[in-house]
């Protein structure tokens, strides 16, 4: 498969997961988290999806299209691993994180620290979105629209 047609593809099952999160599941109250905000369009598809939550948005740098970047509020710039951290206990209804690079190497240090992350931004019936696997005792896998190809992308529920 060529690298353009993986990006469509992990594109493609990023919305239709979101949109089926919308659509179908029940979120408790809170914010979303939107780890990795990268140009922005997966936060601009938040904001239209969920006008009514607040949005909070991390990076290493800022690289977003001058159309979707959050307010400077909510939006937090630095090391992800370093910065989110102080946003354990926020009760999240919805964590969103596509900061995999295809590397094993590198996701693999990412994985070190991403699975209680989420788990530990979320309130419990919270929501996780993710590229990556989130391997954690209080992340109970859900099943993913049947657009989304096997291991493309990951949803949970925290318990």
């Amino acid at each position: 498969m060529s690298r353009l047609d993986s990006f469509i593809r992990r594109l493609t099952a990023q919305r239709d997961i979101l949109n089926h999160v919308e659509a179908d599941l029940d979120l408790p109250e809170g914010a979303i988290m939107e780890i990795g905000l990268g140009n922005g369009r997966t936060f601009n598809h938040l904001r239209e999806l969920f006008p009514e939550r607040h949005i909070v948005a991390f990076d290493r740098a800022m690289g977003a299209h001058a159309s979707s970047v959050p307010p400077q509020e909510d939006l937090v710039i630095g090391e992800i691993s370093q910065t989110a951290p102080a946003f354990i206990g926020a009760e999240a209804a919805l964590v969103h994180a596509d900061i995999g690079t295809g590397y094993p190497e590198k996701d693999a240090i990412t994985l070190t620290w991403l699975p209680d992350l989420a788990a530990g931004m979320l309130a419990k019936g919270g929501v996780a979105v993710s590229g990556l696997p989130l391997d954690h005792p209080v992340l109970k896998p859900l099943p993913v629209p049947e657009s989304v190809p096997t291991d493309r992308y990951f949803l949970y529920r925290k318990i």
